[in-house]
């Protein structure tokens, strides 16, 4: 089981990694703007969390996450430089499943922690989400989190369904997979067909 977590961390790294590599080939940076992106992408969440929960951070003593983070690196760019363009809509996809992967295993890893269901739900969004709000703010752009389609409310519902899924005796690796395709569907869904959490009437 235990296994079973570790891969799915470094598939949510990997993932928010070519996040962070199309937002730095976005805004031409550098290679070493290029690891520094990728990296706090990928990990930048989960460290959060990690300080938060005062547990050990997840990084510091298992080197497999940068081999995940640099290999991401590497195909993302060589596949860049041979298509000469990305489109947004690819850095949104990637990032939604990177979303997926992680609020997911932030809130697996506080319940694990002893942390209640609502506080496994809130670790798991900062989770899912704190990583690209830093690499929003290095790239000089608004953060997802705050405009756009639906983006911390899709964590928020997949924590609720794993959490809750856990409480009604459903076996963990289900209530993984199933919370992983709601937050999943749920964003695909918002950046398909706009659907935001309007609260001010703005002028067209």
């Amino acid at each position: 089981m235990t296994e079973l977590y570790h891969w799915f961390d470094l598939i949510g790294v990997a993932v928010f990694a070519v996040s962070g590599t199309l937002i730095a080939y976005d805004k031409k940076m550098d290679g070493f703007g290029v690891v520094v992106l990728a990296t706090v992408t990928a990990v930048g969440g989960g460290t959060l969390r990690d300080l938060i929960l005062d547990v050990p951070v997840f990084w510091l003593h298992d080197q497999s996450y940068f081999v995940a983070i640099f290999a991401s690196i590497f195909i993302t760019t060589r596949f860049i430089n041979k298509q000469k363009s990305i489109p947004y809509y690819h850095l949104q996809v990637a990032d939604a499943f990177g979303l997926a992967f992680f609020a997911v295993m932030g809130a697996q890893k506080a319940l694990l922690a002893g942390m209640p269901a609502t506080t496994a739900i809130i670790m798991g969004m900062i989770t899912g989400c704190f990583g690209g709000v830093i690499r929003d703010v290095l790239a000089d752009n608004i953060p997802m989190l705050l405009k756009g389609e639906l983006y911390a409310i899709t964590c928020i519902a997949g924590g609720i369904v794993y959490t809750q899924g856990i409480a009604f005796g459903i076996m963990t690796e289900m209530a993984m997979v199933l919370a992983m395709l709601t937050t999943l569907i749920l964003r695909l869904a918002a950046m398909k067909w706009q659907l935001t959490l309007h609260i001010f009437k703005y002028p067209d």
